[in-house]
């Protein structure tokens, strides 16, 4: 044992199951450790921030698990930043939410706009695609800036 703390092993959610099912996949401990590490983070992370949540779980078997997982669906690559990709389960599992990117320092936080600020973006997002001849299938928004914790000295 490295020392490192470990995630509980919770049972995947219904969603996941669901998702996991449509696409054939088994899941295994590794996967199901992974899919419950991501369910307790607070947005998008990275494998070696994985890795630390999951001391039992081999780094081999991690990474094969994220690629799986993303095949499936059930998890989402998202913001590459500097080459290192963060990961976060799926706005099919976890629900449409946008993201707030610190540009100092990487930091990625789901953000859930309100029904109504939704509507505006997705007509937005309507608008844009459909001027151009092409059908919108969903949207993502990255507001990007700089968080509380680079701002202060």
């Amino acid at each position: 044992m490295t020392g490192r703390p470990t995630v509980p092993t919770a049972e995947p959610g219904e969603s996941v199951l669901r998702r996991a099912a449509d696409a054939g996949l088994r899941l295994t401990r590794a996967r199901r450790a992974v899919v419950a590490a991501l369910e307790a983070c607070t947005g998008p992370t990275t494998a070696a921030d994985l890795a630390e949540r999951l001391a039992d779980v081999p780094i081999s078997s991690l990474y094969r698990s994220l690629a799986v997982l993303v095949d499936a669906g059930v998890v989402a690559r998202v913001h590459e930043t500097e080459g290192i990709a963060r990961f976060e389960l799926a706005e099919a599992v976890a629900g449409h939410h946008h993201h707030l990117v610190c540009r100092s320092c990487g930091t990625v936080i789901d953000v859930r706009p309100t029904p109504s600020a939704d509507d505006t973006v997705a007509g937005i997002v309507e608008a844009e695609a459909a001027r151009h001849g092409f059908t919108a299938t969903g949207h993502h928004v990255d507001i990007e800036g700089v968080c509380a914790a680079c701002r202060t000295p």
